[in-house]
């Protein structure tokens, strides 16, 4: 029996360890890209970000870390299940594709069948039915990681964003008052819009890699 403990001890440091190496080299290299790309910034255009420029920076930096770390433990996950690396390196491709594009394409049909487009002469019913139409579309890509660290991202670093949806109806009165007196949002505000989206992706990646935990585990309690 403790033997057996002791196995599956240091089995679990095996993977526990696999995991952070990889969070770690992504850290390690998202950190190096981001100084990098910042400071040829700074020599060409010749502007020193503030505080708060420096903090929106660092809040993409940890979205992409989260980000390519989901795909670190679907890929780490699927070499557990696979024996074989091209299987397991196609099934990662695969369900890449099916995530980032697919998904997109399939909200898009179901937004279709539920709430159909159609022209009409009541433009309060036409009105309805696309704002129900493009609703759907918006919770559908939500199933997507690449659309939440996309729309996290690009809120987070556009401060003149004030939402993550891609349309927003609005009338010309107020498309003119928001152009003309449209100021940047604060940090704050931006957070609080964007943290969503982070919790969103630290819960898939801490289930992606607790999947695989158990089934690595599970294989090891089995092959004893």
């Amino acid at each position: 029996m403790d033997l057996t403990l002791e196995n599956k001890g240091r089995r679990d440091a095996i993977i526990n360890a696999k995991f952070l190496a990889g969070v770690t080299m992504i850290a390690i290299v998202m950190a190096s890209l981001v100084l990098i790309i910042s400071g040829l910034g700074i020599r060409l255009i010749g502007v020193v970000p503030g505080a708060e420029e420096i903090w929106r920076l660092l809040i993409y930096l940890v979205l992409s870390i989260l980000y390519i770390s989901f795909w670190l433990g679907a890929a780490i996950l699927f070499s557990v299940v696979f024996k074989s690396t091209a299987t397991s390196a196609l099934a990662s491709l695969a369900v890449w594709i099916c995530l980032s594009f697919f998904i997109g394409l399939g909200g898009s049909f179901l937004a279709d069948a539920v709430a159909p487009v159609s022209q009409t002469a009541d433009m309060a019913e036409a009105t309805n039915a696309f704002l129900k139409n493009a609703e759907i579309q918006r919770v559908a890509s939500l199933f997507s990681p690449m659309t939440l660290y996309g729309d996290a991202t690009s809120t987070i670093l556009d401060p003149l964003r004030k939402t993550t949806r891609a349309f927003v109806l609005m009338g010309p009165l107020e498309r003119f008052s928001l152009s003309r007196f449209q100021n940047p949002l604060p940090l704050g505000q931006s957070v609080v819009i964007v943290a969503p989206f982070m919790i969103s992706l630290i819960a898939i990646t801490f289930v992606c890699f607790g999947i695989c935990y158990a089934v690595f585990m599970r294989q090891e309690i089995r092959s004893t």
